[in-house]
This record gives C-alpha cells, sequence and structure tokens, in this order.
C-alpha cells in the first residue's frame, strides 16, 4: 500500500469501529455481525471513489449509517441498507444482488433510497412526480427509508463546503422546502434543527456569521440572567422530592433569523432567544402529566406567568407528537425567559421523534398521527400532479399546521388545521361535496366558501349541481386535499381547453399548407408574446388569439415580431451619473421581442460552473425579478427560465427556493460588481406616532440625500398612528440602511425597514 493508502485505511477502520460501538451500545446489539458484512461489502464495492472533498467515498455511508445508530436509534436493518445506501446507484451491483446477500427487507429500502436520490433530485425532476409518490406511499410500509434519506441529507450537509456555490443553493434550498419539514414531522427536532442551520450557513453566509457572533457576544449575560433565574426554581423542585435536571436552551441561528425577517426587528429584539428546559423522570410513569402541571403551578408561585404564553401540549399534543407544557415568566430582574416543562419520555421523543418506534418494531403499536398524516398523503396521491414542486407544495400544506376540532351534522368530530375554511372541510368529507360547495350552515348560520373554521364549529355543507370549481377558490383553501383536488379538475379542464385549442390551431396550419412542428408552435407563441405553445393554445381556444395571415407571414419570414405589448419580460436600462448632476434612476422599460432575442443568446454563453459578475453590461441581458426586487448587497443568484433567459432574484425569495428545489441545474451563482452606475427601485415601510410636522420631517430626510430619487410615498394615519409606503430609487443596501436609520431618528418614527 501507498502512503495515502494506508492513511485512507486508518481513517475507514476508525469510522467504522466507531459505528460498531455505537450500535454495540444501544439497545439493538444483536447483529453485528450483519452490519461488518455489510461494510467490508460497501468497502469493496466503492474501492478507489472519493468524493469532492477528496475524502475516500466509504467514509459517505459510514457517516450516514452513524448517524441512524446514534442520533436516530435506528437497528441492525436500518444500518445495513445506510451502508449500502448508494451500492446500487453507484455500481455494478443489483437489487437482486443485495436481496441475496442481506435480505428483503434491507434490499427493498436501499432500493427507496436509491428512488428518492434519482427521482426527486435528479436530471429531470420534473418529470419524476410519480418516483416521489412511490416514495411517499412506501414510507406506509416501511418508514425507515425516508429516515436513511434524512441521514444521508443531513451528512451531505455538513459536507457541504466541497460543492460549488450554485450547486449549494440547489441541495440547501431542498434541504430547507423539503428535509427539515419532514424531520420535523418525524420528530427528529435536533436533525430538523441542523438541517435549518446548515441550509440558512451556505445561503446566506454574513446574515449566519452575524447571528452566530451576537450569540456569542451575549453569551455571557445570558449565563448571568440564568444563574439567577434557576436557584428559586430548584428551592421549589425540592420541596417537591421531583428527580429533575435543568438546561438552557438557546434558539438556533436559523430561527432567529426568520424572526428577524417575519416581524422586522434587531436581534436585540428578539426576546425568547434563551429558554430553561425542565425536564423530570415520573416515579410513577402512569401520573407524569399530572406531574407537569404540578410544576408548572410551583413556578407560578415564584414568578409570573405571561397571560397569553402559555402553550399546553399535553392534552393536545401536537401533530408530531410532540408533549409539553410551556409558558414565559418574568424574572426578578424584568426579564421575560420562556420555561418548558416535560418528562423525560417526553423530552426524548422531542428530541429524537417517534419515528424509530414505528409499526415494524411493534406488532401492537397503536395508531398515531403519523398514520394519519401518511393516509393524508395517499389522499393527494390519488390525483395526477404533472411536476414534482407542485406535489410537494400540496404535501407541505399537511406538514406543519395547528390544529382545530369541528363537528359534522351528526355530532362526528373532525380534525383540520387551524385557518381550515368551509371548502377545506367539504373537500374533507367528499371530492364531490367539495366540488359542488355553494357555502355552509355554520352553528346553524350561513357563511360563505372562504369563512375560517374555529373550533367547536358545527359545520352542514350546502351544495348544487350548478357549482363548478374557480381558479379563485385556490385562494382560501388551506389543507393538501382540498388543494390538491381543485388543482387537479382545473388541469382537467385546462387540458381539454388545450387541446381544443390545439386541434383548432392544426387544422389552419394543414389547410395553410404548413409542416407541424413544435417549433412551429413555439415560434407562434413568441410572435403572439406568450411565454409558452401549451398558453397559446388557451388563448386561441378562448378566441384571444385567432390564427390568421399575419401568423402566416411570420413564419415565412416576411413579417417581424410584434411590438411589445403591455405585460411583457422587464429589464432596467443604466444610466450613468452625469458630471454635476443627480444619477438617473435605472428605468423599468418593458424589453421588445428583440432584446428577449438577445438575452436568450447571452444566456447560452454563461458558464452555470462559475460565479456571474452582475455589472451593467450583463444586466442589460438579464431580467430583474420583480417577486423580489433585488439590488446590489442583496444575497442574489440568477435563475435560466423556460424562456432560456435570465433571472435575477433574491436568495431568500420564496419564487427562487421553488427554482431551486425544482430545477437545481438552472441555477447560476452570482455576485454583484455594480460601484454606484445604475440605481434600482426599493420600498421602505414607515411607522410611527402621528403628530404635526411628521411629513415635514421626512421629506427633510430625503433632501439630505439627494442622490436617491422618492419616486412616491402613501401614508395613512389611523387612531394615532401612522403607517405608510416609500417608494425609492437607491444605489444598494446600503442606502437602503441609511435612509432606515435616518428615519429612524426622527422623533416620532418607531418603525423604518425595507420591504422583502
Amino acid at each position: 500500500m501507498t502512503e495515502q493508502e494506508l492513511r485512507d485505511e486508518e481513517l475507514i477502520n476508525a469510522a467504522a469501529q466507531k459505528l460498531f460501538d455505537t450500535y454495540m451500545a444501544s439497545n439493538h446489539r444483536g447483529k453485528l455481525e450483519l452490519i461488518q458484512k455489510a461494510f467490508n461489502f460497501a468497502k469493496e464495492a466503492h474501492r478507489g471513489v472519493r468524493r469532492l472533498s477528496g475524502e475516500p467515498y466509504i467514509l459517505h455511508p459510514i457517516a450516514v449509517a452513524q448517524i441512524a445508530c446514534e442520533e436516530i436509534g435506528l437497528g441492525s436493518t436500518s444500518i445495513c441498507a445506510a451502508l449500502l445506501h448508494d451500492v446500487v446507484e453507484d455500481t455494478e451491483y443489483t437489487h437482486d444482488d443485495l436481496e441475496n446477500l442481506f435480505g428483503t427487507k434491507v434490499a427493498n429500502i436501499v432500493e427507496g433510497v436509491t428512488k428518492i436520490s434519482g427521482g426527486i433530485f435528479g436530471e429531470k425532476a420534473s418529470l419524476q412526480a410519480e418516483t416521489f409518490k412511490k416514495m411517499l406511499l412506501s414510507m406506509s410500509d416501511d418508514i425507515r427509508v425516508i429516515l436513511i434519506k434524512i441521514s444521508d441529507r443531513l451528512h451531505n450537509m455538513r459536507t457541504l463546503a466541497a460543492q460549488r456555490p450554485s450547486k449549494q443553493y440547489k441541495i440547501a434550498a431542498e434541504t430547507l422546502y423539503i428535509f427539515a419539514p419532514l424531520a420535523d414531522r418525524l420528530g427528529l427536532n435536533r436533525i430538523k434543527n441542523e438541517l435549518e442551520d446548515l441550509s440558512f450557513r451556505y445561503e446566506h453566509p454574513e446574515e449566519y456569521a452575524t447571528i452566530v457572533q451576537q450569540l456569542h457576544d451575549s453569551q455571557m449575560e445570558r449565563e448571568q440572567t440564568i444563574d439567577k433565574f434557576i436557584p428559586a426554581i430548584r428551592e421549589q423542585l425540592d420541596i417537591l422530592g421531583v428527580h429533575y435536571h435543568i438546561s438552557a436552551r438557546v434558539k438556533s441561528p436559523y430561527s432567529i433569523w426568520t424572526k428577524m425577517q417575519r416581524k422586522h426587528i434587531p436581534f436585540e429584539e428578539v426576546f425568547d432567544i434563551l429558554a430553561v428546559r425542565i425536564v423530570f423522570t415520573p416515579a410513577d410513569r402512569q401520573h407524569e402529566i399530572e406531574d407537569c402541571y404540578r410544576i408548572y403551578g410551583a413556578l407560578t408561585r415564584i414568578y409570573k406567568p405571561h397571560p397569553a404564553r402559555f402553550r399546553d401540549w399535553l392534552a393536545n399534543p401536537k401533530a408530531n407528537g410532540y408533549q409539553a407544557l410551556h409558558n414565559t415568566f418574568m424574572s426578578h430582574e424584568g426579564k421575560w425567559i420562556e420555561v418548558q416543562i416535560r418528562s423525560d419520555r417526553m423530552d426524548e421523543e422531542a428530541e429524537g421523534g417517534f419515528a424509530a418506534h414505528w409499526k415494524y418494531k411493534e406488532a401492537h403499536f397503536d395508531e398515531t398521527e403519523l398514520d394519519h398524516w401518511l393516509g393524508s398523503i395517499r389522499e393527494i396521491l390519488d390525483d395526477p400532479q404533472p411536476d414534482t414542486l407542485d406535489l410537494l407544495d400540496t404535501i407541505k400544506l399537511n406538514l406543519f399546521a395547528s390544529e382545530i376540532h369541528v363537528f359534522t351534522p351528526k355530532g362526528e368530530i373532525r380534525t383540520m388545521p387551524q385557518g381550515a375554511t368551509v371548502l377545506d372541510f367539504a373537500f374533507a368529507i367528499h371530492s364531490f361535496l367539495g366540488s359542488h360547495c355553494m357555502g355552509a350552515k355554520v352553528n346553524h348560520k350561513l357563511m360563505p366558501l372562504s369563512y375560517q373554521l374555529k373550533s367547536g364549529d358545527q359545520i352542514e355543507i350546502l351544495t348544487t349541481e350548478k357549482q363548478h370549481v374557480s381558479p379563485d377558490w385556490l385562494n382560501f383553501v388551506t389543507t393538501g386535499k382540498a388543494k390538491g383536488k381543485i388543482q387537479a379538475i382545473l388541469r382537467r379542464e385546462n387540458r381539454e381547453k388545450q387541446n381544443r385549442g390545439e386541434e383548432h390551431l392544426r387544422l389552419f396550419l394543414t389547410a395553410s399548407g404548413v409542416a407541424i412542428t413544435t417549433a412551429v408552435y413555439d415560434r407562434l407563441a413568441l410572435f403572439h408574446e406568450l411565454p409558452s405553445r401549451q398558453q397559446l393554445f388557451m388563448a386561441v381556444a378562448d378566441g384571444h388569439v385567432e390564427p390568421g395571415d399575419d401568423d402566416l407571414l411570420f413564419l415565412s419570414g416576411k413579417k417581424k415580431l410584434k411590438g411589445q405589448k403591455s405585460g411583457g419580460w422587464r429589464r432596467f436600462i443604466p444610466f450613468m451619473k452625469s458630471s454635476g448632476e443627480a444619477p438617473a434612476t435605472a428605468a423599468a422599460q418593458q424589453q421588445s421581442p428583440e432584446a428577449k432575442l438577445s438575452a436568450i443568446d447571452f444566456v447560452k454563453q454563461i458558464n452555470r460552473k462559475a460565479v456571474l459578475v452582475l455589472n451593467e453590461d450583463v444586466l442589460a441581458h438579464c431580467t430583474i425579478a420583480p417577486c423580489c426586487s433585488p439590488i446590489p448587497g442583496d444575497e442574489v443568484l440568477g435563475y435560466i427560465t423556460r424562456d432560456h433567459t435570465l433571472e435575477i432574484h433574491r436568495r431568500s425569495c420564496a419564487e427562487a427556493t421553488k427554482h431551486k428545489t425544482r430545477h437545481g441545474d438552472d441555477i447560476i451563482a452570482c455576485s454583484w460588481d455594480m460601484h454606484h452606475q445604475m440605481q434600482f427601485p426599493a420600498n421602505i415601510h414607515i411607522k410611527g406616532v402621528d403628530a404635526h410636522g411628521v411629513l415635514r420631517a421626512i421629506a427633510e430626510v430625503f433632501e439630505e440625500l439627494p442622490q436617491l430619487l422618492v419616486r412616491g410615498i402613501s401614508i395613512s394615519t389611523n387612531d394615532g398612528i401612522f403607517e405608510g409606503r416609500l417608494e425609492v430609487c437607491v444605489f444598494d443596501t446600503d442606502d437602503c440602511a441609511t435612509i432606515c436609520s435616518r428615519l429612524l431618528a426622527l422623533k416620532n418614527v418607531t418603525l423604518a425597514v425595507r420591504l422583502e
């Protein structure tokens, strides 16, 4: 062996021995020889292969198996499958080979994991909805498939630094969009938090580093707060004779950041960064819930509880099985501190999840919330979904939801997510009721389709044969089932309409002697300024486009593209700063079809693996995405659209997240290089106490910043509070920060933030 091979062998054997030791220290312990056999097989199968980081590839499946064993608590079957999970996909070995050597269960789990890897996020991800469906359906038979895939994704995230930036964005987005919610739904709290934080670290490295530093800088203050807060609690628990331990929990960087974004507040105003967790071992397991309430009662004798922050997840656990009592208490130093009370069993399930105790382990396992969730997934899968991401969107609606309990006319109780409407309830009962629903009697009062249900409501659905599903219904349904059924009906109707339009266009072209190809349809869509041939067929069916002589002249090259209509593509044309004058604004104007063709040519030259530098010349060929309106200083990426043009999005944009998850290979890493060459539109949200002279003071702020243009100001007042929106033109995010800080310095302004 060479020196490098000896070092590799030492690394591999050390990792494998750690796995074996972890397994032998667990409650399983029975099949070490089988695990060693799987390790030796995988080691030989992957011999000579290295990861992008340069390490031997076999270290990856060992790490995945370590996570499955140590962090999720799975047994020998899962550990073997984790060790072998890439063998079928990356080597010459087959499912039959694994079945012969390791048995049917291991081989089937490996096959399930392979389907997820190659199916959902393969080269043609948007065409793989059927594969994703199969994986989800397999979860009800063996949840270990998705648990191993979560372990696989966790290790990939821990080693993501070896990937190029555009690949990092794709993988981080998939993780936030799919795997973190799945981990949460399966009760894997520690893993969920780590997946979120790692995604945050790679998508927004500067914000991540800032929050980590702020947590470090405030650590001593938190420790002092805890040292003063806990002794009185210990005294009370000792009086009760409870066997307990107390720990402090710090909110994760990702959770802190999302709260800052959602509430437009700085780090210093996130008050629930710190929480105290009391975990006790009950003397009698049957009385652990009563013990939780006893401990809570003791705390109220020491500290004042917050009247609106009490959370009781004992009588009604969260959908993922979480049980605990939470409330926020006022310390003697005047600080609000959250306290969580759990038994040791509740704590173990909260952190590690109950998924590892699935039915394959205990035949008498009762039906759980996970059963209900998987059942709802099956209902969603009944309808065809043309796109994987649409399917994921629908399923994600089932992942997070506070629950309410409502009643049918006969008094049967139904569990619905918080925010569910009459229409959601109708589809939950039956698809026919939903598609023909015209309203409902809620507690014997007539209510519309959009009425949001409340716990305790009794609902009687009213129907009519004349009712038809409308696209507007998607605006006020919240459940995956309702959304899926509505989309399926609308898709069916759209397909019928497209077929009519295509047939009408086909007859016209055939009669005119034009050979029919998809390229012909695409050219006609461009001629009529429609984004796709499907939209062209729809327009023909609706009568908005009537094929005629102009179409034939365009196809023959005798007629040029029409001028751009409203609603077309948009870009910003840069204007250089003139000597002695304020810089002109980057004007938003419609992009002509000729410019769009130039943009398509530009995209063909992009190196997708490199970082694209956004300067004045590059932006002339790009679209600034109106959904998030990025400006220099924002963390951005490029997305190559279906029209083969380049859109620039903020990395945190919801649409960009969908693009990263749906079309990761069309994501381009980007960085700014503008140097105040061009201005961009931005919106500032402002709020404060209404007083005489406020508007003048706001105007004076901009008089002191003459280089920044104000495009519009709208302010309204109500009960002594004013709120408004400022539309400004800025060079970069530093300009926005300057505007906000100067506005906040005004006497009566309490909030000034850039709108996302």
